[in-house]
């Protein structure tokens, strides 16, 4: 059967009112052929993500409708290994007493860029651009595990990442620039990185998971100079209660956004 996440709006709730809630889900879901396999509880942005196996979206939303009432604000179509790979875990709660009930789903997201790479293969060749390719990727990873990010997908000469909160991506970020500044002053062929980061939760706008932020940590590296990092200001707003200082870096009107976007960027 497909899987969903669906979205809900919990203002009135408490974390233990919606671990309640999630077991009345789980007291109806045989009855329509539903299994609810897990959920998240964000206390501060007052929302709770349901990861749930169903025929289709309108008999998962008939589950919650008899359980409780509380039917999702949005459900989105997702793979269960890319819910995996942003989230961390597909464990419920419930029955994994690890999981804590209030573990939120907001991520940040980062995305790297390895400036001029097209041209570097051009001019070295594929043997030795691949080993720098090589050394780039490994770079990135160890910093990657440092922080806890998750690898989410490779895209050739650059790396998705997520983060469970914004100042580990922002902390990761200046580590990354800070290797390779540290790998070009012992090289002959330098490499230059580019990062971006933005934070969201896994549904907001569309119908891919982490979709508008996924879209716009790709558009704020992409515009980021070489050696540069740009994070959105819901990342810097993130970072208040942390030993991070952010310089405003303007505003752009980013590719598939209306508005405009506050960049910043993380002294390093």
């Amino acid at each position: 059967m497909p899987i969903f996440l669906d979205r809900h709006d919990v203002v009135e709730y408490s974390a233990e009112e919606v671990a309640k809630l999630h077991l009345k889900d789980l007291e109806v879901q045989d009855k329509y052929g539903v299994k609810f396999l897990t959920y998240w509880y964000d206390a501060e942005r007052r929302t709770t993500f349901c990861l749930v196996d169903a025929p289709d979206r309108e008999t998962a939303d008939k589950v919650h409708a008899e359980a409780h009432g509380h039917v999702a604000n949005q459900m989105i179509a997702v793979d269960l290994s890319a819910v995996e790979a942003f989230l961390g875990r597909i464990q419920d709660p419930l029955s994994a007493k690890t999981v804590p009930i209030n573990e939120s789903a907001f991520r940040a997201i980062m995305f790297t860029d390895m400036v001029g790479s097209t041209e570097m293969t051009v001019r070295l060749g594929d043997t030795k651009a691949m080993e720098l390719l090589r050394a780039h990727d490994a770079i990135i990873r160890r910093c990657l595990e440092h922080y806890r990010g998750s690898e989410i997908k490779h895209l050739g000469d650059g790396l998705m990442a997520s983060f469970d909160d914004a100042p580990a991506a922002v902390a990761c970020a200046i580590e990354i620039q800070e290797k390779f500044a540290s790998y070009n002053k012992n090289s002959e062929t330098p490499i230059h990185v580019r990062i971006g980061i933005h934070a969201g939760e896994p549904v907001e706008e569309g119908d891919d998971l982490f979709g508008s932020a996924v879209q716009m940590a790709a558009r704020i590296c992409d515009i980021a100079q070489a050696d540069a990092i740009l994070v959105s200001r819901e990342v810097r707003d993130e970072c208040t209660n942390v030993d991070l200082e952010f310089a405003p870096a303007g505003s752009e009107t980013l590719k598939g956004f209306s508005e405009s976007v506050a960049l910043f960027s993380p002294a390093h």
